[in-house]
């Protein structure tokens, strides 16, 4: 349990509780000064498995915002506008590291909030970087909500009615009397933990709360009648020029994540992370967060004598993002057919590549060619067939990238019309890919399965020589150890996809076909092949026109 050491500071006769990781300061070794602000209905509790892993590197400090916990409690909804909140993480950063500009990580309310403040003409200076949680701009929030009821379409129409539903609940929060009798009668901390188990599966002992829970669900109201409405009525988006990293939820159960696709267009330095992960990544998953804003933070401290991994250099966003933007794929056999499509199409995605093949010369053009679309890529020589050399594999690339998002497992083999016309040769080498399929999986799964925030994994059987052999036996055990598997890693977030090639499966179209089924999560690809000579010269047209023109 984190020991914090209390002190107070004031903005403006507002009284502001902060606390310090006890054994954080800085003035032993000159360490950054992390920020962390917390939102509704949290404290400075929000941030009690986080902060000491932090406080291993870096100077830790938290604070109750305005209206919470053991900071004052101004009357009124007025005090809680951003402007003022924003004031006040100002003020608290000035006190806590006069000399040298602060790192905020922040969640919910507490990001909002940071928004407004990095916004402000010359926040870099006091501002040096900001890891935001679950918690948009509310001007960006509004622009985005004006451009879907501007622009009806059906996909804008279902994004915005999407967010309405998760939004309601905000509704409900500024109505003048239901909300306090609601948070009067159940804003219990065992009621909240409950809830929070319930939505989220977060273990109760890990959602710490303070004592004023009850209290700070009622006050904490004013923030949603201060502000939504006046912002959504008149947005003021600004540039900053403060690096920002956005953890965004894909299930966050009040921000969906399209409400986040045009940060870009005001924010000169962006980073994203997308994980399938819930809106208290705090409580649910702190190692992970802890860890990328580390990287974060130090990557923009590199005086700080904190060694940045460079895996989040993968996670820049330099334009409107997909949502496989800055995520690690591995691919094997991708030097050829459809592994070396699926290297383009990940590319296009805007993720990472680390490709792999037995066929060098082939794997190199392929890594050229995907760096055409703006991709980070890395080759290696690998024999599936070889289980040890898999495993050796899968070691090597966490070593240096870190664990993957996406792992295709491509077979990369032909297999004949006739099972029982096959030469024992080829049923062997077969039988050996296929125990290399297996090593990956489960080497791979392994890896994202530990890291907690999900994952896909592919598994492409043999390509057959006609449609007749779509049944073939060489498919059975792909596809019944990837039946089995998604079966167990459920549970862990981690999808899995077999893919069933045919004769001609490896035209951009049948790699897009396998990119939709890992966003949408699908068991099982069955593709049809794409016979006629016509379809195959516009595939091929198609493929040199996107690479032409990123």
């Amino acid at each position: 349990m984190v020991e914090w050491r209390k002190r107070a500071v004031s903005n403006e006769g507002i009284g502001l509780a902060v606390f310090e990781v006890d054994g954080s300061t800085p003035d032993d070794d000159d360490r950054p000064t992390v920020l962390l602000v917390h939102g509704w209905p949290d404290t400075h509790h929000l941030w009690t498995h986080v902060a000491p892993i932090l406080a291993r590197d870096f100077h830790v400090v938290a604070y109750d915002c305005r209206g919470f916990g053991e900071s004052d409690h101004p009357a009124g909804d007025a005090p809680y506008r951003l402007s003022l909140l924003a004031d006040d993480l100002f003020a608290v950063a000035e006190a806590v590291s006069p000399d040298e500009p602060v790192h905020v990580v922040a969640h919910d309310w507490g990001s909002v909030q940071t928004w407004e403040a990095v916004a402000r003409p010359g926040a870099e200076s006091r501002i040096a970087s900001f890891v935001s949680v679950s918690g948009p701009s509310l001007d960006d929030l509004a622009l985005w909500v004006r451009e879907k009821v501007s622009h009806p379409t059906p996909r804008n129409l279902g994004q915005l009615l999407a967010q309405a539903g998760s939004s309601a609940y905000t509704v409900f929060f500024q109505l003048p009397v239901l909300p306090r009798m609601f948070f009067t009668a159940v804003g219990s901390a065992r009621l909240w933990r409950a809830f929070l188990h319930r939505v989220e599966g977060t273990p109760p002992h890990h959602a710490v709360v303070g004592s004023t829970l009850r209290a700070d669900m009622i006050s904490g109201l004013r923030l949603y009648r201060a502000n939504i409405a006046p912002t959504m009525a008149a947005p003021q988006p600004a540039t900053t020029f403060v690096p920002v990293l956005e953890v965004i939820n894909e299930r966050d159960i009040a921000l969906r994540p399209a409400i986040f696709d045009g940060t870009h267009r005001r924010v000169q330095r962006l980073w994203r992370l997308r994980t399938p992960t819930g809106h208290w990544l705090p409580y649910t998953h702190p190692e992970y967060l802890a860890d990328v804003a580390r990287d974060f933070i130090a990557t923009h401290a590199p005086a700080a004598g904190v060694c940045a991994t460079g895996h989040l250099d993968r996670a820049r966003l330099f334009g409107v993002p997909t949502p496989l933007s800055g995520k690690l794929a591995v691919i094997t056999a991708a030097g050829n057919g459809l592994g070396r499509e699926l290297a383009f199409a990940l590319a296009e995605m805007g993720c990472a590549l680390v490709l792999a093949d037995t066929d060098l010369p082939r794997l190199e053009e392929t890594a050229r060619e995907s760096k055409a679309f703006g991709a980070q890529v890395s080759t290696y020589d690998l024999d599936l067939s070889d289980t040890a050399t898999v495993r050796s594999f899968a070691e090597s690339v966490h070593a240096a990238h870190g664990s993957p998002d996406i792992v295709v497992n491509n077979a990369g083999i032909v297999w004949p019309a006739s099972t029982l016309g096959a030469a024992d040769d080829d049923v062997h080498h077969l039988l050996e890919v296929e125990g290399g399929v297996i090593a990956s999986s489960r080497a791979f799964g392994r890896q994202m399965a530990e890291r907690g925030v999900g994952g896909h994994i592919v598994n492409v059987g043999p390509a057959v020589t006609s449609e007749r052999s779509r049944g073939s036996a060489a498919w059975a055990g792909v596809i019944t150890f990837s039946a089995s598997l998604r079966s167990e890693l459920a549970g862990r977030r981690v999808g899995v996809t077999s893919v069933r090639p045919g004769p001609r499966d490896s035209s951009p179209s049948a790699a897009r076909a396998v990119v939709a089924a890992i966003i949408r999560n699908k068991p099982v690809v069955t593709m049809s092949s794409d016979t006629t000579p016509v379809h195959r010269i516009a595939a091929r047209l198609s493929r040199i026109t996107r690479r032409h023109t990123v």
